[in-house]
């Protein structure tokens, strides 16, 4: 659906630019063309930025999975240099940035070619991509009396309309997967920690909002993934770091027990004067100290 090329998904299009059959100019000048030709009966893509996006190409694009393919990302919270964002707000102009987020350098770093950004609800909050900032709304490409979800619906449209073959998004209560739904397409919320969140902003929606992408194979999902995974050095759910946590919390007690949380680690509790035992003998009552830690959400392990 780009151009004359089909509706060929990304992984396909990267296999025809290492053969030399399309070049990545020629595939931005197909992209640029269906927005021409489609984006304004659907709204969908914003702030393109075509002369970045030849920058990029004729300095020498990472030779990545994707390297060459045309990319959109979502208007909504990914620092990205030379890429400004309104995140589907009026209340101020377009923020600029002077350095990549972790995310977008590792997608960067796959070879796409990002030439703009896609329409997102006003601080992303809404089942329906819909922002005075845009002039309208965002409309299904199947249908535009429907809408195409929210609030990564600018991408799904895109994808769908046949703009580019794939592009980037983000989920919180479903962002990602709604949009998917509504357009026809694949899309999914990654696990906590799964992808990188710094080093500007940190988790989104205390670690709700997950970055993902809208896309027309399984396959161009899971190498996207692949290329982007792993969280940032630090992060407060990462892997390493809840390992060593639950560790430690699983250490054995003073009376033979250990103690782990059924969902993540939490502190100790501490014997007040109303969780002392009546009888004056607290290492004789570890049963109502249990019985407490079960009430916050808590699991008991027996020790050895």
């Amino acid at each position: 659906m780009i151009g004359d090329l089909g509706a060929r998904d990304a992984t396909e299009l990267a296999g025809l630019v290492a053969k030399g059959e399309v070049s990545p100019d020629e595939l931005l000048d197909a992209a640029l063309a269906a927005v021409g030709a489609r984006n304004p009966a659907i709204n969908a893509v914003v702030l393109v930025q075509e002369e970045v996006a030849r920058a990029e190409i004729r300095a020498g694009l990472p030779r990545g999975p994707f390297r060459g393919v045309p990319f959109l990302i979502k208007d909504l919270g990914l620092e990205a240099k030379d890429l400004p964002s309104l995140n589907g707000t009026r209340l101020g102009p377009a923020r600029t940035y002077a350095a990549d987020c972790n995310m977008m350098a590792r997608m960067r770093a796959t070879g796409v070619v990002t030439f703009g950004r896609t329409t997102s609800p006003e601080g992303g909050v809404g089942i329906a991509t819909e922002a005075a900032a845009y002039g309208g709304p965002t409309r299904n490409p199947w249908n535009t009396d429907h809408t195409a979800g929210g609030s990564s619906g600018g991408a799904a449209a895109a994808v769908a309309a046949g703009i580019v073959a794939f592009a980037h998004g983000s989920d919180g209560g479903g962002s990602v997967r709604v949009p998917a739904s509504n357009c026809g397409l694949f899309g999914f919320k990654p696990t906590r920690a799964r992808l990188p969140d710094g080093p500007w902003s940190g988790e989104g929606w205390a670690g709700m909002a997950i970055d993902g992408f809208l896309t027309r194979s399984v396959r161009d999902t899971a190498v996207m993934l692949d290329a982007c995974e792993g969280p940032d050095l630090g992060a407060p759910m990462s892997r390493r770091r809840w390992q060593r946590a639950t560790a430690r919390r699983s250490r054995p007690r003073p009376d033979g027990c250990a103690w782990r949380s059924a969902t993540r680690p939490l502190p100790a509790p501490r014997l007040t004067r109303r969780s002392q035992p009546r009888c004056g003998r607290p290492g004789s009552c570890w049963k109502a100290l249990a019985t407490m830690w079960n009430r916050r959400g808590q699991r008991r392990i027996s020790g050895q």
